[in-house]
Order: structure tokens, then sequence, then C-alpha cells
């Protein structure tokens, strides 16, 4: 070992400006130990154990391909977690070298082998005054034994390149591949109550206040949200209390936590701390006047501006454990029920038999209920979206399996109503091959026709044809009911089944296509399961079946929610149509545009004020001006790069998916180009080669779907559906995430 690069320093040996070499949080862990504050004794894994272990394991090569690919500003946050989650799982692939375990080792020598022990951030930077990075770094705490501390050492490495990471660095203009990250390893101390204390009140620091808030048990169960805290506002002058406040939990006698001689010595440490610092201090602590323990001080986080708010949005979508639960019982045992009921609701309703003022009514109901569903939508399905996330972090920490996507595995063949939809519609496909009358009467029609017909009219034309099935118009009646009352490019997919139909002819003549393109499982659910538990051990089982299940059940809701707010909007779209025709009927509307919400109000006056004079419902495509290719005809890029969603590669033609009636061109064979492949179309996936998005994710749609049937698929294409016409040839490399536009390099020297 290196002198004067030390793998390891104790706590109470590190001096002067060891930011750099220590990072911030056990900087000034080491400062409060000097200056005589009750700090639990430790060690530090420095900066440069960090740099030995990523030079060791050649790991900044994988960052740079991870990272490399595309600048930050231009992925999406599901491209960024992806690349996170592949970075982690290179972290835990490799071990450390004996050289660091001999380090960790001899650190190990300062506790007790029973004691647990908490092993923490502390990246150079981290617990500034600019650069909190509160919640951002892994903690790990309640870890016994040398292995479970070399794991939980790599997890809180990998930390630095985490998603939120990522992104808290973008955010303040920091580079990524500049961070270090050192690793404090302390005793737990175990305290009856335990808290937080901020010098200031943090909601506004002139006031001459501070904060006290208290949990029973160990601080964690404040700082992760998962116990309400009682709160007190002291006065830093005269250290009197101004007021208290109880939290809220089951086992509360509403008596206060801490005695006054508590929260004299909470607040003249934290006040102390201030003095040294000179700056006032958030402060994590654990037990009482007599044993008080300081876990951590930090500068109380300033505002940091930000001009995206997408972003500030995105990092608060990490809910812990206990609000995943909760989320997964109130969503899955109540919101969604209410959702389809209210879908189901609305389409029962007989809008031709109200009269006009009850069909304003009605409009405006199912416009303020579409409205109340999307607020829903953002503030509790989508956070809850996270459940995969974890799933997927959980399952990766405890197997560490080759491919990180294996836990992909434990989400097989849930009853998503896509799915459902999909093997309706298999079935049809499947009718539609055995019988080449209905086939050749469906072709027919389709013909004369084009996708301009209504459903009712087809089927009753369907129906007079020779040869014609019942069973098949009754189970697509079925499907239209069940399944098609949704939303699509601004049209309810039940108005006009042309496209449809067009895909069911495809599909019909090739048999089993799914099944032809899936592949086997290596691993079953139940494998995978089975696999987890085992990792994890029994004390631990719970805990995981747990994330198992609400992994499950969020990647099955996040499917049917999107597809059960659809149908809302189709139901404020239908009520709009039956709005319009009669108006129409009256004289007082005219204009063939499309309808949409902009035109709810106009529509709902009309009903409701005879005297409303004519009402003019413009054509879109009047004022929109064509969108402009972003690369001139014939001058596309050589070379797309994306992000490597499902592997293999394929050569094939391209066909963009922008609207409703682009679904019923699809032939099979062809590359499907889109925005991002939505539950309404999934059932195009079998027949395409290769799939390209604009959208990036691994755990988007298409990405799951493609690696399922083994289609390769490459996502995050910038303007993808721009670039790409129609026809182009294109090959999709689904290992390295390319896609090469024109013949492939092989077949240009051929011709030469």
């Amino acid at each position: 070992m290196d002198p004067d690069r030390p793998l390891l320093i104790p706590l109470d040996a590190l001096r002067g400006a060891d930011d750099q070499i220590a990072g911030g949080k056990a900087s000034k862990l080491a400062q409060l130990t000097r200056a005589g504050f009750t700090v639990p004794k430790g060690f530090c894994l420095t900066t440069w154990a960090y740099e030995a272990f990523v030079s060791d394991a050649e790991i900044m090569t994988a960052i740079r391909m991870e990272l490399g690919r595309k600048s930050l500003d231009d992925m999406r946050w599901e491209e960024i977690w992806d690349a996170a989650l592949r970075i982690r799982s290179v972290f835990l692939s490799q071990p450390l070298s004996k050289q660091l375990r001999a380090a960790v080792a001899e650190g190990l020598k300062l506790f007790d082998p029973s004691t647990p022990l908490a092993i923490r951030s502390s990246a150079v930077g981290e617990d500034s005054a600019g650069h909190s990075f509160a919640g951002i770094h892994e903690s790990i705490i309640g870890v016994r034994g040398q292995r479970a501390v070399d794991d939980a050492v790599r997890l809180v490495w990998a930390s630095l390149w985490s998603d939120a990471a990522l992104l808290y660095r973008q955010e303040l203009g920091l580079d990524p591949a500049r961070s270090r990250m050192a690793v404090v390893v302390q005793a737990m101390v175990d305290a009856d109550c335990s808290g937080v204390a901020f010098a200031r009140d943090p909601r506004d620091t002139r006031k001459d206040h501070a904060i006290i808030e208290s949990v029973p048990g160990p601080c964690r169960l404040l700082v992760d949200g998962l116990v309400d805290p009682d709160r007190w506002v002291m006065n830093r002058e005269t250290r009197s209390v101004v007021s208290w406040l109880p939290g809220q939990r089951e086992d509360s006698d509403n008596k206060p936590l801490l005695e006054p001689q508590d929260l004299q010595a909470i607040l003249q440490t934290v006040l102390s701390i201030e003095q040294l610092f000179s700056w006032s201090p958030d402060m994590e602590w654990t037990g009482r006047s007599d044993s008080l323990t300081v876990l951590q001080a930090r500068p109380i986080a300033t505002t940091v501006p930000d001009d995206d708010e997408k972003r500030s949005w995105y990092l608060t979508l990490r809910p812990g454990d206990a609000r995943l639960k909760e989320l997964r019982q109130r969503i899955a045992g109540q919101l969604i029920p209410e959702l389809a009921a209210a879908g189901e609701a609305f389409a029962a309703e007989q809008l031709e038999g109200l009269d006009n003022l009850q069909l304003a009514d009605s409009i405006e109901k199912r416009s303020q209920s579409l409205a109340k569903w999307k607020k829903i939508y953002w503030d509790e399905f989508i956070p809850f979206a996270h459940g995969v996330r974890r799933l997927a972090t959980y399952y990766n920490d405890a197997v560490q399996p080759d491919d990180p996507y294996e836990f992909v595995g434990l989400l097989r063949d849930q009853p998503l109503l896509a799915a459902q939809r999909n093997s309706v519609i298999s079935e049809l496909a499947e009718q539609l091959r055995s019988n080449s009358a209905v086939r050749t009467a469906v072709e027919q029609l389709l013909a004369k026709h084009a996708n301009s017909i209504q459903w009712s009219t087809f089927r009753d034309q369907l129906r007079e044809r020779e040869g014609a099935s019942e069973e098949f118009v009754r189970r697509f009646d079925d499907l239209q009911d069940r399944f098609l009352d949704v939303t699509f490019d601004n049209e309810r997919l039940r108005d006009r089944p042309g496209p449809l139909l067009r895909n069911l002819i495809e599909l019909s003549q090739h048999a089993s296509l799914a099944e032809s393109h899936r592949v086997s499982p290596s691993n079953s659910s139940f494998a995978l399961q089975e696999k987890l538990l085992s990792a994890v051990g029994p004390e631990r089982r719970a805990e995981a079946m747990d994330v198992v299940e609400t992994g499950r059940v969020s990647w099955r809701l996040r499917d049917d929610d999107n597809l059960l707010v659809a149908r809302l909007d189709s139901q404020c779209l239908r009520a709009l149509k039956v709005a319009a025709k009669r108006l129409r009927e009256l004289g007082r509307l005219t204009g063939g545009g499309h309808l949409k919400d902009s035109h709810l109000a106009l529509l709902v006056r009309g009903l409701r004020e005879p005297s409303t004079g004519l009402i003019t419902v413009e054509d879109r495509l009047e004022f929109e001006e064509p969108k402009p290719s972003v690369t001139p005809q014939g001058q596309a890029p050589r070379q797309l790069i994306g992000q490597p969603a499902s592997p293999g590669l394929t050569t094939g033609v391209v066909r963009c998916i922008c609207g409703r009636d682009d679904l019923g061109k699809f032939r099979r064979g062809e590359i499907l180009v889109c925005d991002a492949i939505q539950p309404t179309m999934t059932h195009l996936v079998p027949l395409a080669s290769g799939i390209i998005e604009r959208r990036g994710g691994m755990l988007i749609h298409g990405a799951i779907i493609a690696r399922e049937l083994g289609i390769p698929c490459v996502n995050g294409v910038r303007e993808a559906t721009e670039i790409l016409r129609n026809g182009d040839l294109v090959t999709v490399d689904g290992h390295l995430g390319l896609v090469t536009v024109g013949a492939s390099d092989f077949e240009l020297e051929m011709q030469f």
C-alpha cells in the first residue's frame, strides 16, 4: 500500500482539508470528533480506494460506453436509469482486490464482530453548502461480517452513478466523470429515539428559530419518511419551546418523545456545531441528553435554481418500500377499480336519449372525471411505476446476475389488459386463417370502403356476404366493447375499424406468428423467484416477496392505467361527437374539423343556449403547417445512435407509425418505427422484424415485448420518425444500439 495514498483512514485520524480524500461527510465527522462531539467510531475508505477498485476492474470503460452513446442532455429519464442500472451491475460483478479486502479487514478490527455497521456515502463535495446530495447516494445499515461489508461498499460506490446522482450533477453543472466516492463505515448506535435538528428553520432561515424532529427508534425511520415525527420549534435566543406538534403514529400516547433536558441538549449541540463550522447545520442525531450522539452534520440545503422543472419532478419519483406498498394497496384495491367503473358507467350511458341540457351536463361531467384521473395518474400512478425499478435493483443486488435485466422474467405472464386484447386479436386472426370465405369477404369490403367505414355498417354488409361467420362478427363486437373503446391519435379506435381489420388480415396470413418469434425463457418466473429467495435468505423472505409483488402490480397497472384513462378520453370524445351531430342537424354547427378538448366549451354552450350563433369547427389541417423533415430527402445520416433495448441484428424496410391510419399499413417483416409503442398498438410487434423508437428505456412496452419475442430493438433514437421514411432500408443492431441507414457495409463492399 502506498503510504502517501492510504486506502483506509480511521475517522479520528483524518486531518486538515481531507475532503478530496475522505469526501464531505467523513471530513465533517472527523472535525466533529476532534471538537469533542460524540460521534460513532469508524473508518473511511478513501477516494483512493474507490480509484483503485475502478482501475482494477476497468469499470471506467463500461461507464464511458454507457454514457458515451448520447449526452445526458439528450437522454430521457428512462435511458439514464437503464444506463445507471447497467453500471450498478458492473460494480456488483467485480470483486474487491486482495489489497482492498485486506484494508477493509483491518478497519473492521475497530468493531466487535457482532456490532451492526452503517455503510454510508462520502462523495467529494457531498454535504457542502451548495451541494448537499441529500438522499441521492446510498446508505446501508445493519451490516455484519466482511462479505456483507464488501458488498455494501460496492453498492455505495455504484450509487455515485445512479440515475438520481447523474441528474443531480447535471443539474448542478458538475462533470460526473470527475466524481469520486469515499465510504464511511461506522458502528450503529442503538437508542430509543433519534431525529433531525436544524439550527435554523429551513423554510425561512431569517427567523430566529431552530427545528427539532424526533421519532422512536433509529433515525432512518424519519429520514426515509416511514414514521411521522414529533416536531418542536425552538427560540434560538431564549432556548424556549415556541410550539410542539406530536407525530401521527399508531402507538403514540400524545406525550412528547423528548424531555425538556433532551431538547436543550440537542439545541445546544446543533448551535455549537453552527459555531464550529460557521454555517447553519442540518444535524442527524440519536440518543438523549446524557448519551446524545451526532450521526451527521451538513449545511442546511439551499434551493438550487432549476430551469427544468421536469428534472426536479423526476428526482422526487423514488418512493421507499413503505410508500410503494401503500400505493400498491390504494391503486390496486381502490383507484383502478374506480377508474374502470367510471369508464364502464360512461360507456353504458345512452347519450342519444338525453335532452340538450342533460347532454351538456354529461359532457362536463366526463371532462371533469378525465381531468381528475389525469391528475391521479401523475400524482400516484407514475410514482408507483418505481415499483418495477425497485424490483430491478433489489433483485440485482441480491442475485448479481450476468444479465442486469434477468429480473424482467419475474414480470412474465401478468394479466395485462393489452395482453388480453392481443390474445383476442390472435384468435380472430386464426378464425380468418381457417375460414377463407370470411377472410375474402373482409378483404373485399376493406378494398371497397378503405378506412372510412363504421363497424356497424361493415358488420351489416359482412353478414350479407356468402359464407360469413356470425362467430367472427360476435367476437369482433366483443373486442370493440372490451378493448377498443380508447383513443389513439385523437380518434376513437372503435369508430373506424379498418386499420385493425387490415392487421387481422396480415396476422391471419402468418399463423402462430408470436409463437414463432417467442424466445424460450431460460428461467420461469417461479424459478427466478426461488433464485431471489435463496439469495436473500429465510430472514428476508417476506421482504423479498413484498418487493416482487409490488413490482408485478406496478408492471401490470402501468399498462392498464394507460388504457383505462384512454377509455375515459374516448368517452369524452364520444359525447362531443353526439353533441356535434345534434347541433349539425339543427343547422347550428358547421365545419368538418376533428373534435378536440378545445371545442368542449363551444359545444356545451351551444347545447345550453339555443340563441348561440353558428358554431364552426374548422379542420385542423387547414391551420397546421406541415412538419418539416429533420433531413432533406436522400440525406439521412448513415448511422443513428440509440440504446440497445433487445439484442439481435436484422435488416428491413421502414414503416413509420405516426397516426391511427398507419396501423393498418403495417406488413410482416417491416421495421416498426414510432415515437413509442403504446399499449394500443402492441399487437403489431409480432409482425415486425425490428423496432426503432424515439423514446428510450428498457422497461417501456416496445423493449419488453421485443425481448420476449426475440426481436431486435433500438430505442432512444432522437427524431426517429422524422429522420427515417417509409421504405428506407435499415439495419437494426440491438446489441450495440445502432441503426444503419442503407445497405450494410458488407453489401456495399460486395458491390466493388
